[in-house]
């Protein structure tokens, strides 16, 4: 089960990093790539834990795509 967030947690750091440098058009991209994946498994998933899991993350995601609405 670990093993279907690592590449998750690192697109999410990708995010991150590009917000940080101001990269918001890239970060912006990013967004919406790993929310589109992060959608697609929820509808595909019936592990309760691992959409729990994934449902932390898109709240994450929301959380950043706020952020990116009211940058500077």
């Amino acid at each position: 089960m670990n093993n279907l967030f690592v590449p998750i947690k690192k697109e999410i750091q990708l995010i991150i990093d590009a917000m940080a440098i101001k990269n918001f058009t890239d970060a912006s991209c990013k967004l919406v790539e790993v929310s589109n994946s992060i959608d697609h498994l929820i509808d595909v998933t019936a592990v309760e834990e691992i959409l729990v899991e994934l449902t932390k993350y898109q709240l994450l995601l929301n959380h950043l795509q706020l952020k990116m609405s009211i940058k500077d």
